[in-house]
C-alpha cells in the first residue's frame, strides 16, 4: 500500500515541508533510510542522518531547526516516535484485512460466529464455541468446545485454545501458544508413584492482552487462572495453574510462574524470572531479569538477585561479590602472617 505525504499529515495533524505528493510504501530507519520509505527523528543525536538520508518522507519535532538543508520531505509532529508508532499501527492493521472461512478447516455446527472474520485453512473451532465480531483465526489454530473468543482478537498459527477459555476483546494470541493446558498436579501415593489430579477449572484473558509466542497459561485445578486487563506476556513464559496477574503488568520471555500465585497490577518483570508458588506479588513491583522469588513481596518495591531482596541491597551484595576474589587473597595473606607470628611466639 502506498501512502502520499498529504495522507500521512493529515492522519497525524502534522505539516508538510517538501514535496506532498512524494509516496511511500514501507518504513526504514533514518540511518539506512531508502527512497519509498518513511523515517523519524525522535532522537538529537542521530540527526546528521537526515541530512543524507534517502528515505522520501521524515517525521520530526514541531522545534526542528536543520543546520543545514535538508533533501526529503519533512512532516513535522508533536512527537515522532509517537507518530511513528500510530502510521506502523495503521499500517499492521491494514494488513490484517482478512476476511472469510479457507478450506480445508472446521466449525461445529454448534458454535456461532461474528461478521467480518477470518477463518484460516486447517482451522478447527470445537461445539458450542463463539466467535466474535472481526476475529482472526489463521491457519492450523486449534479451538475447542465451550471457548468465548471476543471482538477484534487475533490468534496467530498453530496456537492452541482448550476446553472452556475465555478470551476477552482486542487481545493477540501469537503462534504456538498454549491456553488452558493441564496445570502440574499430581499427588503422591505410597508405592511412590503420582496420580494425576483432574484439572477442572478454565483461563480467562481478560479484554487487551497479549499472548507471546509459545508461552503456555494453564488452567486451574478449580475455578480459573485469570490474566487482567492491558496484560502483555512476551514469549516463552510459563503460566501455572491456578495464578491471577493483574491489569497492565508486562513479563519478559522466559519467566516461570508456579501455581497459585497473585501478581499485581503495573508489575514489570524482566527475563528469566522464576516465582515460587502460592506467594503474593504487589503491585508496581519491579522483578530484574533472572532473579529468584521465594517470598511475598510488598507492592511498589523493586528487586534483584537470586534470592531476590531489594533493589538497594542487592546493589551492596553485588560490590562484595565482585571483590570476593582480592578479599579471599586478602585472607589467605592474613592466614599466612598469622602462621608466621604463631612460629616467631613458639605456639605452632
Amino acid at each position: 500500500m502506498e501512502f502520499k505525504a498529504q495522507n500521512i499529515a493529515e492522519f497525524l495533524n502534522g505539516t508538510i515541508e517538501g514535496d506532498e505528493n512524494v509516496s511511500v510504501n514501507n518504513v526504514s530507519k533514518i540511518e539506512d533510510g531508502k527512497a519509498g520509505t518513511l523515517a523519524f527523528l525522535a532522537n538529537p543525536k542521530y540527526e546528521r542522518y537526515i541530512y543524507e538520508t534517502k528515505a522520501s518522507i521524515v517525521l520530526v519535532n514541531t522545534s526542528f531547526k536543520p543546520e543545514q538543508d535538508v533533501k526529503t520531505t519533512l512532516i513535522r509532529v508533536e512527537d515522532p516516535y509517537q507518530a511513528f508508532a500510530s502510521l506502523l499501527d495503521l499500517y499492521e492493521q491494514a494488513k490484517k484485512m482478512k476476511t472469510g472461512i479457507e478450506q480445508p478447516s472446521f466449525m461445529d455446527d454448534s458454535s456461532k460466529v461474528g461478521e467480518d472474520i477470518f477463518f484460516g485453512a486447517f482451522a478447527y473451532l470445537g461445539k458450542n464455541s463463539t466467535l466474535g465480531n472481526n476475529v482472526k483465526i489463521y491457519p492450523q489454530v486449534y479451538i475447542g468446545s465451550d471457548v468465548t473468543v471476543g471482538n477484534n482478537t487475533i490468534i496467530y498459527a498453530g496456537a492452541k485454545i482448550y476446553d472452556g477459555s475465555v478470551i476477552g476483546n482486542n487481545c493477540i494470541i501469537h503462534a504456538g501458544a498454549v491456553i488452558g493446558s493441564d496445570g502440574f498436579g499430581f499427588a503422591p501415593t505410597p508405592d511412590g508413584a503420582y496420580k494425576k489430579i483432574p484439572q477442572v477449572g478454565n483461563v480467562i484473558l481478560e479484554d487487551d492482552v497479549e499472548v507471546g509466542a509459545n508461552t503456555t497459561i494453564d488452567c486451574s485445578t478449580m475455578g480459573s487462572t485469570i490474566i487482567r486487563q492491558g496484560t502483555k506476556l512476551d514469549n516463552l513464559i510459563q503460566v501455572a495453574h491456578n495464578c491471577e496477574i493483574g491489569e497492565n503488568t508486562v513479563i519478559a520471555a522466559l519467566v516461570g510462574i508456579a501455581g497459585s500465585t497473585k501478581i499485581g497490577k503495573n508489575c514489570m518483570f524482566g527475563g528469566q524470572v522464576g516465582i515460587a508458588g502460592h506467594l503474593t506479588i504487589g503491585d508496581n513491583v519491579k522483578i530484574g531479569a533472572m532473579a529468584g522469588v521465594s517470598n511475598d513481596i510488598k507492592s511498589d518495591r523493586t528487586v534483584l538477585g537470586a534470592p531476590a531482596m531489594d533493589h538497594d541491597k542487592a546493589l551492596k551484595t553485588y560490590v562484595v561479590y565482585r571483590r570476593l576474589p582480592q578479599l579471599r587473597d586478602q585472607v589467605n595473606d592474613l592466614q599466612k602472617e598469622v602462621k608466621e607470628l604463631k612460629s616467631k611466639l613458639g605456639k605452632d
